[in-house]
């Protein structure tokens, strides 16, 4: 076991046991995970809001029973795929359409499109979602380093190294060693192999 899952698993306990600082560490770094997954379903965002919160509650209710800590974010994916598809179930009960308009189903040039568009959002949202929960397994000062680095406009090697406490001449080689780290993912590993890459 990594110290990042040793962190996760720290958390989960913690917060298990009524730990509301823990709880809202794990709520801060797992949410863009749950929102890059409801983004998969092209949810609107009050209905992907929704789905957060309804994650959230979810985790609320089982954390002290989760078999494996450090597999959280396995779960949270899992989690809000099914609450996507019951959302979405729901919704398809609801939908009214005007049978004298448009039929459902209709086959034209415009739904062969968006299927395809659709396909590719999938790939992409899957993509984002491995790079996500691979980002959310790094150590914390990887996090802190890498999100300054992708800052537009981006900060000074100057400004990071006074605001993360390190010197200039490291950052380069943290960077690389935080990339390295994030490339070995089990989440990057696996989109990998999936895509015979």
């Amino acid at each position: 076991m990594d110290d990042e899952d040793c962190t996760v698993t720290l958390l989960v306990r913690a917060a298990a046991d009524g730990d509301r600082e823990a709880w809202d560490s794990l709520v801060v770094r797992y949410t863009p995970l749950v929102l890059s997954v409801a983004a998969r379903f092209r949810l609107s965002s009050p209905d992907a809001a929704d789905v957060a919160q309804t994650v959230w509650l979810r985790l609320l209710q089982h954390i002290a029973t989760l078999r494996e800590p450090a597999a959280l974010p396995g779960w949270i994916v899992t989690t809000t795929k099914h609450e996507c598809l019951r959302l979405l179930a729901a919704n398809r009960r609801v939908d009214s359409f005007d049978p004298m308009l448009e039929p459902p189903g209709r086959s034209d040039s415009r739904q062969t499109t968006w299927s395809g568009d659709f396909a590719d959002g999938l790939i992409h949202a899957e993509q984002h979602e491995a790079l996500l929960i691979a980002f959310a397994g790094l150590p914390e000062r990887d996090r802190q380093l890498l999100t300054l680095l992708i800052k537009d406009p981006s900060p000074t090697y100057a400004e990071i190294s006074e605001r993360l406490k390190i010197p200039i001449g490291s950052i380069g080689p943290n960077r690389a060693r935080a990339l390295d780290r994030l490339r070995r993912s089990p989440a990057i590993a696996a989109l990998r192999a999936s895509d015979n890459l």
